[in-house]
């Protein structure tokens, strides 16, 4: 078997994500920045970075069932083909100074609608285009090389950001550019044989899909469970990225030494990246799943007794190695028992309730901190992990849980 290494293929679907997730984030450093100069206010940053996500709430079991049933690499180029122009909409306003809130609510919203689909469909193609053989590694490589980029990848969006307020905008619809141009350079199969769709499908029988992936989900106890976990983590995590934020501000940091907190979670996730497909080869998917949980319970609240910018850039490096670990062994667990026509679906499902709780989480954040400020934000964010630590200890299935069908108890 090719390595991935030497997997055309995967190096063009890799390479496309990488420029794609640069420009990301570059783009969301800057909208977090121009917000806050535009209104003054965390709560409307929080909201503005929300509705980027709140889509798969609203979308996202439609996107799967559409991505199941469309062209999986068709639909992914349309997707960054319209991010580009979203993106590039921005860099216009702005450039004629014209640029107001409800463009920005649109954008976000209409950006978060195309990147529902786009993930549903990528997640699904994953195992059609490695094999399953290869796909736990493919999933920690992709997260390893990812989180490399993160740990510049925020005092790069800094220094782009100081280049004029256009720039980030510009940088990502080329990007998008970029990444659907990698896809159609690919000749690997996104999904398996089957009949051909229709150009539309009826809005009944995509109701019926959405219930027969739902349906499926249920009756598995095990990614039934860990994906509760993950969308109360993920409450958790859409609310810390403002709460650090503004920590940081609090200290007196500078955006460049923001950038370089982020930049220190990033060392952290690459670290865990690294360590993923070993780790979920070895362990149980149980024990890594609980692990993640009750570290990040314990390290979370120390973000609010650290002094100043390098000490709350070792705590997002501490409390970040753990969670690519267990996002890899979740999702090669869910994409191996899943079949084949139902990935688009299933994933889908559980991105809808991740996505959205990071989506409430975001806005919940900004709100709390207004509310109650940083500090007491973030001791209340420790105990609702230490909540979601006990419950997983404490429930059989998720603690047994094992990484395939054989070794399951």
């Amino acid at each position: 078997m090719i390595p991935l290494r030497r997997d055309r293929n995967f190096i063009l679907l890799l390479s496309g994500r990488v420029i794609s997730y640069a420009g990301d984030q570059i783009q969301d450093f800057a909208f977090l920045l121009l917000v806050l100069a535009m209104t003054g206010s965390s709560g409307q940053s929080g909201f503005v970075l929300g509705l980027n996500t709140v889509s798969y709430l609203l979308f996202g079991l439609v996107a799967g069932a559409l991505a199941d049933r469309w062209d999986r690499r068709r639909t992914m180029i349309w997707c960054e083909l319209g991010r580009a122009a979203l993106a590039g909409s921005v860099a216009v306003a702005l450039w004629l100074d014209r640029l107001t809130l409800p463009h920005l609510y649109a954008v976000a919203a209409l950006a978060g609608v195309l990147t529902t689909l786009f993930e549903a469909a990528g997640a699904a193609a994953l195992p059609s285009i490695v094999g399953p053989d290869r796909l736990s590694r493919a999933l920690g490589v992709t997260q390893g090389v990812l989180n490399t980029l993160r740990v510049g990848g925020a005092s790069i969006a800094a220094l782009v950001h100081g280049l004029g307020r256009t720039v980030p905008f510009v940088v990502n619809a080329v990007s998008f550019v970029a990444s659907a141009a990698t896809l159609r350079l690919m000749r690997a199969p996104f999904q398996g044989e089957r009949p051909a769709a229709a150009p539309a499908a009826p809005a009944g029988r995509v109701t019926a899909e959405i219930r027969e992936g739902l349906g499926w989900l249920w009756r598995q106890p095990v990614i039934r469970l860990l994906a509760l976990v993950q969308t109360g983590d993920n409450l958790r995590y859409g609310a810390g990225y403002l709460v650090i934020v503004t920590l940081a501000q609090g200290v007196g940091a500078s955006p460049a030494q923001i950038g370089l907190i982020f930049s220190g979670a990033a060392v952290g996730a690459l670290a865990g990246s690294l360590l993923a497909d070993r780790v979920t080869r070895r362990f149980p998917l149980g024990g890594i799943a609980v692990t993640m949980l009750w570290v990040e319970a314990l390290v979370f609240p120390l973000y609010a007794a650290a002094p100043g910018p390098l000490l709350l850039g070792l705590v997002a490096a501490a409390e970040s190695v753990i969670a690519p670990i267990c996002s890899v062994a979740i999702g090669t667990h869910r994409l191996t028992v899943t079949p084949e026509p139902l990935r688009g679906r299933t994933s889908a499902a559980v991105q809808t309730l991740t996505m959205g709780a990071l989506s409430i989480g975001t806005m919940l954040g900004g709100a709390m901190i207004a509310a109650i400020g940083p500090q007491a934000t973030t001791l209340a964010l420790g105990g609702w992990l230490a909540l979601l630590a006990l419950f997983a200890t404490a429930n059989r299935d998720v603690r047994t849980a094992a990484l395939t069908p054989a070794e399951r108890p």
